[in-house]
């Protein structure tokens, strides 16, 4: 059986977000039996216009789909402004709705905001996600609260528990992309 490939899409631009710092984990904690690859074009996508979702695509958004296309699953990790998702990723998100790339494709996301926040761009990001046809995985969907303090200077996570609850998540997300494969 082949590698499992998990796509990593942030939700911010802001360097030091507590979301990277997520995403950085994933990428450092990752079990051997997958890779994980992080999706680093965010900033670059041009504003969502139906008009310009057409062959040829705008370079930008046919590297965003070639890197969906390409993973066997998804991981998530974004934070809330407004009490719901950014507009940069809710543009991102937009441009995979005219696509297939996405369609069944096994996806989760952790949500590091502080308790009791956080909770709308989920509930939005779990609506867009319903509209791409993206499979979501409940079990790989959680909260792992992440506070300024928990980050090292690296960028990592150093709390235990957060960096096995990481893991788990991604080991998640590869099981439900071998079943997709086993199926298909």
């Amino acid at each position: 059986m082949s590698t499992p490939v998990i796509l990593l899409l942030s939700g911010s631009l802001r360097a030091g977000s507590s979301n990277e710092s997520v995403l950085r984990t994933a990428q450092a904690v990752a079990p051997p039996r997958l890779r994980t690859v992080k999706y680093g074009g965010l900033a670059a996508l041009p504003h969502f216009n139906p008009d310009d979702d057409t062959d040829p695509l705008p370079p930008s958004v046919a590297e965003l789909r070639a890197a969906i296309a390409a993973a066997d699953a998804l991981l998530v990790c974004t934070p809330e402004y407004a009490g719901t998702l950014p507009g940069s990723f809710k543009n991102l998100l937009d441009w995979t709705v005219g696509g297939s790339e996405i369609s069944d494709k096994p996806t989760g996301w952790i949500n590091a905001a502080a308790p009791g926040r956080g909770g709308g761009a989920e509930a939005t990001l779990r609506m867009v996600l319903g509209y791409t046809g993206a499979r979501v995985v409940e079990e790989a969907c959680v909260r792992v609260p992440v506070g300024r303090e928990a980050t090292g200077a690296d960028g990592l996570i150093t709390d235990p528990a957060a960096r096995q609850r990481i893991a788990e998540v991604l080991g998640v997300l590869a099981a439900a992309s071998e079943r997709t494969a086993e199926s298909g």
